[in-house]
């Protein structure tokens, strides 16, 4: 028997993990399905306003992964979001290498309308990459991507939780302008959608940075070998432009002009002829759990158990498995940022912190050791392994003691015998005079 959470929530197994957390397929007693559930791993402040965000997010959309219920109990806190079985698109290319142009076409469409119901709520991504795109196990029918993991989003407008001169992501998805400090927008998820284009047609991980470079040597944004069709490279080279302002502004517009693109190379989004498979990446239910929940025992509520504060939808839709997708591929990560250069301005020097001080949110002393500071969400910290999922409880200080008093040291016994043995002499003295007068 797995562990109960917050009265209904039965931890079965870790299927992934994230920079904030650990993700679990979980059996939710009250709605009778399997549900993914994202365990908070660190109790730092910054893990935790990460995870309110995160679980406050409520789109409802087919090609969207947004949370749907939050609960907490004691130390821990969780959200769950439905469970999809394919894998991510890391998965997919790991299977089946580069994939045709017709077919990465679907993907992308998909990809960009999920995106562009994120942005219709003002959230900025931020961490648009192959692992967190996941598909649902459709065979060799039409795929459906799920666009998840908002660990890092943020909506316009919203305070920060950077540090200064510190950038978040993941390494060869950053858009140009995010390594020079600029505020989050919707063009920095466009130019990662390139990338994530780029990587589907030749099957390797680009890298943004070489991209720029290259640009900045009069290459323009090429074409890499020639691997991508005219077509779909008129997108992908627009969306990868250095500029922000050179690219496409919105995912909508991205949609419509890869829609062209999609009917010139007579994509349908059938992949039959190209022999892609989505397949079910789930491992097997360990015993004492089978399709329908826990096997041989009440699959209710536990009586007693700590109570749950949840919210969001109800849940609708049978979902499937999940895929050891959650937390693939390369970890979100923060990044310390140089000051600005040439054209972008000239390096700021920044003001020198307190002695004893550092760059996080107090005293060096109380900084997490080997944690990255910042929108990392605690990625750099050191990970657990699976098993200790329960997230520490918020660190309470000690009081402070009330200050005992300091005592100075008397003179040395050399110098208060003398002035005693004068003081003796001058009291008789003056006696003497009183009573001779």
């Amino acid at each position: 028997m797995g562990e109960i959470f917050a009265g209904h929530y039965e931890l079965v197994d870790p299927i992934g993990r994230g920079g904030a957390g650990e993700v679990w397929r979980s059996w939710d007693h009250r709605r009778k399905r399997y549900v993914a559930a994202k365990v908070l791993q660190q109790g730092d402040a910054h893990t935790l306003l990460r995870f309110v965000r995160e679980q406050a997010l409520r789109i409802d959309h087919p090609h969207v992964l947004a949370p749907a219920s939050w609960s907490a109990d004691d130390d821990k806190v969780l959200f769950t979001m439905d469970l999809v079985a394919g894998g991510s698109l890391a998965h997919l290319v790991g299977d089946h290498g580069p994939l045709p142009a017709p077919y990465v076409c679907v993907l992308l469409d998909q990809l960009l309308a999920g995106l562009a119901a994120v942005h219709a709520e003002d959230v900025v991504h931020r961490d648009i990459k192959p692992a967190n795109i996941l598909l649902e196990p459709t065979g060799t029918g039409r795929p459906h991507v799920r666009l998840s993991d908002f660990g890092i989003s943020m909506r316009k407008g919203e305070p920060r939780l950077t540090e200064t001169n510190y950038v978040v992501g993941t390494p060869g998805y950053f858009a140009p302008e995010q390594l020079m400090g600029a505020e989050p927008d919707f063009t920095a998820d466009l130019f990662a959608v390139g990338l994530v284009g780029l990587y589907l047609l030749t099957g390797r991980k680009p890298d943004s940075m070489a991209l720029v470079e290259n640009f900045k040597r009069g290459g323009g944004v090429r074409n890499p070998d020639g691997q991508v069709p005219e077509p779909l490279w008129q997108i992908l080279g627009t969306l990868l432009q250095p500029d922000p302002q050179h690219r496409f502004r919105t995912a909508t517009g991205t949609r419509k002009a890869l829609a062209g693109a999609a009917e010139i190379l007579g994509g349908d989004g059938a992949p039959e002829p190209t022999g892609v498979e989505v397949r079910d990446q789930l491992g097997p239910l360990p015993p004492g759990f089978g399709p329908d929940g826990p096997v041989g025992r009440a699959a209710g509520p536990v009586d007693g158990a700590a109570g749950s504060a949840a919210g969001g939808p109800a849940g609708g839709g049978t979902t499937a498995g999940t895929a050891g997708a959650y937390g693939a591929g390369p970890d979100t990560e923060s990044f310390h940022l140089a000051p600005p250069q040439g054209a972008f301005g000239a390096p700021a020097t920044p003001e020198p912190y307190p002695s004893g001080y550092g760059p996080g949110a107090g005293p060096v002393q109380e900084q997490v050791h080997g944690q990255v500071h910042g929108d990392g969400a605690g990625a750099g910290a050191p990970t657990p392994p699976y098993g200790p999922y329960g997230a520490p409880g918020p660190h309470t200080p000690a009081p402070t003691p009330a200050p005992t008093p300091v005592r100075r040291p008397g003179p040395p016994p050399k110098v208060v015998i003398p002035v005693l043995v004068v003081a003796l002499l001058c009291l008789a003295v003056g006696v003497w005079a009183l009573a001779a007068s």
